[in-house]
């Protein structure tokens, strides 16, 4: 049993095809992020009334690349602590499939707020994300303790994307 593991486990991968396993699926919507916001960021979103606390654009990249670090690493641990078998073996993969449905959310919401501009629906997908990155958290705890406080700065920072995006809406 590894420290911050509460189940004994086995890696579903040696370490070095592990890294790989954590580091696409985030760099995947990483790059849909980066392709739907493009343009935008200067163009449309520079002309829509925002909250007073909205932060500078230059924050979101710095942020979004702290937290896609830390996504990262929190997935490459929970690969890491597979349980040997039974129902904390189906536990583990239910873990794994909320990991991916928030990580797709994640992919989802920039499409949808910045290219598509659909700030009601936007707000959908990032409350659903914040449920699924919460649920995330629990279901990981189980296995990895450290895999699930890498993810905490992220459900905060989706809760305050969800504020911004709810009061964009509102103002919009």
């Amino acid at each position: 049993m590894s420290r911050g593991t509460a189940v004994p486990g086995r890696a579903v991968l040696p370490p070095v095809p592990r890294i790989a396993a954590a580091i696409l699926p985030v760099a995947l919507a990483t790059a849909i992020g980066s392709l739907s916001t493009g343009s935008n960021i200067e163009g449309w979103y520079e002309t829509i009334q925002k909250p007073v606390f909205n932060p500078p654009n230059w924050v979101f990249p710095v942020a979004w690349t702290i937290l896609y670090t830390m996504i990262a690493a929190s997935l490459w641990r929970l690969l890491g602590a597979r349980p040997i078998a039974g129902p904390t073996g189906r536990a583990w993969w239910l873990a794994l499939a909320a990991f991916f449905t928030q990580l797709a959310l994640n992919a989802a919401w920039t499409p949808v707020f910045f290219a598509y501009h659909a700030l009601g629906a936007g707000l959908i997908v990032a409350l659903a994300m914040l449920v699924m990155v919460l649920w995330t958290i629990r279901l990981s705890w189980r296995f990895d303790h450290v895999a699930a406080w890498l993810l905490v700065p992220y459900a905060a920072w989706v809760a305050f994307a969800s504020l911004l995006n709810g009061l964009i809406w509102q103002m919009n």
